[in-house]
């Protein structure tokens, strides 16, 4: 026995990493859904903000981040456009960050494709602007003039979707998707407490403990904090809906889960292996 575990000790540890690779390929492969339970906390918040707009009501979401991020941040963009969209919420869509404009359109269009939405009716993805606070201000006064036309070059006076919008105060929320700065904190500071707007976020696990001042000040509505915070969201979503979409987050989450078991693991097996051998050079001296 004591052999075997000290052979446990030293195993290759190119071993241990086809374990960990195949600990996290499995689950995502097969689309592993453990439970998520869900508490009070910030991510039930934004839902519940959500859930109590009437249909309707126009909510900009703001894809402030790049490739980068887009494991956490993603699997938000679709799981709060899935809740928008399905709750007919007209979504106006725009970026502060340069590729924050094609990850969003490919959240959106999928999304929308999916429920049968049209974009320029039911959503419509402005695009990108230089500027940061500077934009979100001139955004204040007047959308159009900051954005005349989307993403792709259509004029955006034309659009059903963008009827009555024309200042960021003809809005019913704002939700930031952000990696950094320009992001959450700029939408809290330049939009809503400018022009009294509520504002939710979803932000990358590192960056949630940052933003946690504005939860306890009501300057922030709620937070989704990294793939935890997704996964909450995606399990709120699909709760009461019958052949729901197989989720992004949740079964990232799966895989995170059976990983750190794994790594759990190891580290029992080599506090076992290191005690046992320790126990046997005592015996032989």
């Amino acid at each position: 026995m004591a052999t075997f575990i000290e052979k446990l000790g030293n195993l290759d540890r190119r071993v241990i990493f086809v374990l960990m690779a195949l600990a996290v390929i499995i689950p995502l492969a097969l689309r592993m859904n453990l439970p998520i339970p869900i508490d009070k906390g910030p991510s039930k918040n934004l839902f519940d903000a959500i859930d109590a707009l009437p249909e309707g009501s126009r909510v900009l979401i703001s894809f402030d981040y790049d490739p980068s991020t887009m494991p956490e941040l993603q699997p938000m963009a679709v799981a709060l456009s899935q809740h928008l969209m399905t709750r007919d919420i007209r979504i106006v869509s725009l970026a502060l960050w340069p590729m924050g404009v094609s990850l969003g359109n490919e959240a959106l269009s999928a999304v929308g494709d999916s429920l049968g939405k049209e974009e320029y009716v039911d959503w419509v993805n402005l695009g990108y602007k230089i500027g940061g606070g500077v934009l979100i201000v001139r955004m204040g006064s007047d959308i159009q003039s900051v954005f005349p036309t989307d993403y792709g070059g259509n004029p955006v006076d034309e659009m059903p979707v963008m009827q009555g919008v024309n200042k960021l105060g003809d809005l019913d929320m704002i939700i930031s998707l952000s990696a950094g700065d320009p992001g959450i904190e700029t939408w809290i500071m330049m939009a809503g407490d400018r022009y009294n707007i509520a504002v939710g976020g979803g932000c990358t696990a590192v960056s949630a403990p940052q933003l946690y001042p504005y939860l306890s000040t009501g300057q922030l509505i709620g937070l989704l904090g990294g793939l935890k915070g997704a996964g909450d969201y995606e399990t709120m979503v699909r709760i009461g809906v019958e052949n729901p979409p197989p989720g992004i987050a949740i079964a990232g989450m799966a895989a995170q889960s059976v990983a750190h078991l794994v790594i759990m693991l190891f580290i029992i097996i080599g506090n076992i292996a290191y005690l046992s051998e320790k126990k046997r050079k005592g015996g032989a001296k």
